[in-house]
């Protein structure tokens, strides 16, 4: 700064002298002529004192003097003219040197204050290379975390699979062992069969023909030798089944039946034919029965068996439980195992050996009640399941949120049928050589299960979220997202439609699950202010409204084919039993 300084007033200095030097050049010639006219006007006073004191020259002298006093007078006019046009220009020149000192005062300020503002921009700049320096170190780091999370995530992504390996080897593992067990149970059974069969073998009946033979033979005039054998000597000793227990002939009926199925997953009692249950009158409830905490999370589904016996229920905690009703309570009986995550639907098959459930994992599940294990896992779908219908004894229909909807055969344990649809499959049900199918788009589709083929497209005002079909199988009821209950007339080719609301009610979720009451008279929906909604279908009114017993929105509702008892489950682990008892 020093430097800077000292070169600044050596610079000025310099600019001085040579000011000085330039202005001396100029006015030189000013300071002559201006010698000059002081030496002559002494010589023109020398000279009139000369002519005062010697008054008797020579007129000619005299005229000459005047003359020169003439020519020096304006000499003398003329150089004091030239005196002041140099003063006049002097001026001019100090008020020139004057604004260039001001100038070069102004600019020395103005130097100042760009050497101030030079500083505050090396500053600056000192500042900007330390922040890019920090910056750049950052960015460094930065680079070399993200090199070590990628690697992290190749090495995830490779454990990953490596988990997905296993978990298929142990799902492997689990399905072998499954049917090892189920091979070690059916030849237990078969032991024990014969282990019956070679009681009863040798098992001795004495058979009294007397007493056995009808009367019209006994009258007969023909003796009977095997008579006269019994009634002469010892009694004949000999095997007959009849004198075996009942459980001995459906111990054979089962052989006959397993050798004759291979290696079905259907067991016989599923193969009988089951008459039609015809559902009773519905009591609309009045009151809760029972109130508990069924689940350690959310309950999703909530379903009666045919015998009105049995309550399932399945949760986000990924269990179904079975619920026994007897005098309006709900005792716990079991737990069904096996979901890896939540259940989204639960169905129990008309003959009601087993129970049928869709799950988040992608797949649907059917047990025997007897048993907590799965007896079979159907995969195959991309994304959750969200439904899963019995469509026969040996049929399920599957619904997911892929876009698909899958028709599988029992006993081969296989997927049969693929069907694409343009939507989120939410719910479906099946009847007759139909299956009915609820989507996100706002459509109900109808499809033929022999061609494949959508038959019928039905709109509605909003996402539904649940389809529900009568007894007779002669109405839908479909529950949408636009807060109405819609029931479909199956019937004819118009298909009548009757829309439900009421006054606070609300569709809670996109799987929030209405149904019809066994004799069609009635709708039951849970509500998201945690009440249960009835209506009467004849009036097109709401029955009656029962609040008060949760605490969240209401999930899913059932009523049972006796018309007895309403279930109701919400969010928050809860189960309600109602009924007008």
């Amino acid at each position: 700064m020093a430097a800077v300084t000292e070169t600044w007033r050596r610079h000025i200095v310099g600019q001085l002298k040579h000011r000085d030097l330039n202005q001396h050049h100029r006015f030189q010639d000013l300071i002559r002529f201006y010698t000059r006219l002081l030496e002559k006007t002494s010589l023109t006073k020398g000279i009139l004192s000369c002519s005062v004191r010697r008054p008797s020259s020579d007129r000619s002298s005299v005229s000459s003097l005047l003359h020169q006093n003439n020519d020096l007078k304006k000499t003398t006019g003329e150089l004091a003219y030239q005196v002041l046009e140099l003063q006049q220009q002097i001026k001019i020149k100090e008020c020139v040197l004057e604004e260039q000192r001001a100038r070069r005062v102004e600019d020395g300020s103005r130097l100042e204050g760009a050497l101030g503002a030079r500083r505050v921009l090396q500053r600056r700049v000192e500042t900007v290379q330390e922040e890019n320096g920090a910056l750049k170190r950052k960015y460094d780091e930065l680079l070399e975390l993200q090199r070590r999370e990628e690697t992290k995530l190749r090495e995830e992504t490779v454990r990953g699979e490596h988990l997905l390996e296993d978990l298929i080897h142990l799902k492997t593992q689990a399905a072998a062992h499954m049917n090892s067990r189920n091979q070690r149970r059916s030849r237990a059974r078969e032991a024990n069969l014969l282990k019956e069969l070679q009681t009863a073998a040798r098992s001795k009946v004495t058979v009294d023909s007397c007493s056995s033979a009808p009367t019209s033979r006994s009258a007969s005039p023909k003796s009977d030798p095997q008579q006269a054998w019994t009634d002469g000597g010892p009694v004949r000793r000999f095997r007959s089944l009849s004198a075996s227990s009942p459980r001995i002939l459906s111990s054979f009926r089962d052989l006959f039946d397993r050798k004759r199925r291979g290696h079905s997953v259907c067991s016989l009692e599923e193969d009988l034919v089951f008459p039609v249950r015809f559902s009773s009158s519905a009591r609309v409830p009045v009151r809760a029965l029972q109130v508990l905490e069924a689940h350690e999370q959310g309950i999703n589904a909530v379903r009666f068996s045919s015998s009105c016996q049995l309550l399932a229920t399945g949760g986000t905690d990924r269990e179904i439980k079975l619920w026994e009703v007897r005098s309006g309570s709900l005792t716990h009986r079991s737990t069904l195992d096996g979901s890896t995550e939540g259940i989204t639907c639960i169905e129990f098959d008309p003959a009601g050996f087993r129970i049928l459930a869709a799950s988040y994992d992608k797949s649907a599940l059917l047990w025997r009640l007897d048993d907590s294990v799965p007896k079979l896992t159907l995969t195959g779908h991309s994304r959750k399941v969200t439904a899963a219908r019995f469509s026969g004894l040996h049929q399920v229909v599957t619904g997911s949120a892929d876009r698909t909807i899958r028709l599988w055969d029992l006993q081969r344990a296989a997927c049969v049928k693929v069907v694409e649809v343009s939507s989120y499959c939410s719910d479906l049900v099946c009847c007759e050589n139909s299956v009915i199918s609820g989507h996100f788009d706002s459509k109900i589709r109808v499809w033929d299960s022999r061609t494949e083929r959508c038959v019928q497209e039905l709109l509605v005002q909003g996402k539904v979220t649940s389809l529900d079909i009568s007894s007779d199988q002669r109405q839908l009821l479909s529950c949408c997202r636009d807060d109405c209950l819609q029931l479909v007339d199956l019937r004819g080719r118009s298909n009548e439609r009757v829309c439900f609301r009421a006054d606070g009610f609300k569709c809670g979720s996109d799987s929030s699950k209405a149904v019809i009451s066994p004799d069609g008279c009635f709708l039951a929906a849970g509500s998201a202010d945690g009440a249960v909604y009835i209506w009467n279908v004849s009036t097109g009114n709401l029955e009656t409204r029962l609040p008060d017993r949760h605490s969240s929105s209401i999930s899913a509702v059932a009523w049972s084919m006796s018309g007895e008892y309403v279930v109701s489950v919400d969010k928050s682990r809860r189960a309600v039993l109602w009924s007008d008892i």
